[in-house]
Order: structure tokens, then sequence, then C-alpha cells
């Protein structure tokens, strides 16, 4: 016997209901967010701007920046802003 459920999307439920709990939430995430784009963006400059660093283990770390910032820049966005009940995501676009 096989399962044969699946999965489209997922539930984004809200943190907290008061505004200042939700105000903390979103410099939280806005704080890890600019973090990791900035770390990110040094990484891919680094990389691309230095010849020296043209290796294939640099090649994979510049490929796994890229594909961080992309998850990130959809996620975290969406988890940031203030939603008053549920706020639906996509499986498909999150993987």
């Amino acid at each position: 016997m096989s399962n044969s459920s699946s999965l489209n999307e997922f539930l984004l439920l809200g943190f907290a209901d008061t505004q200042e709990l939700q105000l903390l939430h979103f410099l939280l995430f806005l704080g890890i967010y600019l973090a990791a784009l900035l770390s990110n963006g040094l990484i891919i400059t680094a990389v691309s701007c230095d010849h020296h660093l043209h290796t294939p283990m640099y090649f994979f770390l510049l490929n796994l920046s890229l594909l961080d910032l992309g998850t990130i820049s959809f996620t975290v966005p969406k988890s940031m802003t203030p939603t008053s009940g549920k706020l639906e995501l996509l499986w498909l676009v999150c993987v």
C-alpha cells in the first residue's frame, strides 16, 4: 500500500498579534536577511574578482551563495510581511 498524498503549499502563520512583537519580529528578520545578503554578496564578489579563486572548490562555494541568495530572497521577505491571518507559500517555489 503506497501513500498517495501530495503537498502543494504550506501555511505560514503569524508569530504574534501585538504590534510591538510584530515590529521586533520584523527587525530581527531584517537584520538576519541583510547579514545574509552582505555575506553572500562578499563571497560572490571575492570569487568573481580574484582569479586565484577560480578553482572547483570556490566555484561550488559561488554556486552555493547564489542558491542561498535565491532562497532567502523569496522566503524571508514573505515571512516579514505583517499578516493578520494565514500566508500561503507554494511548495514548488520554495523548493
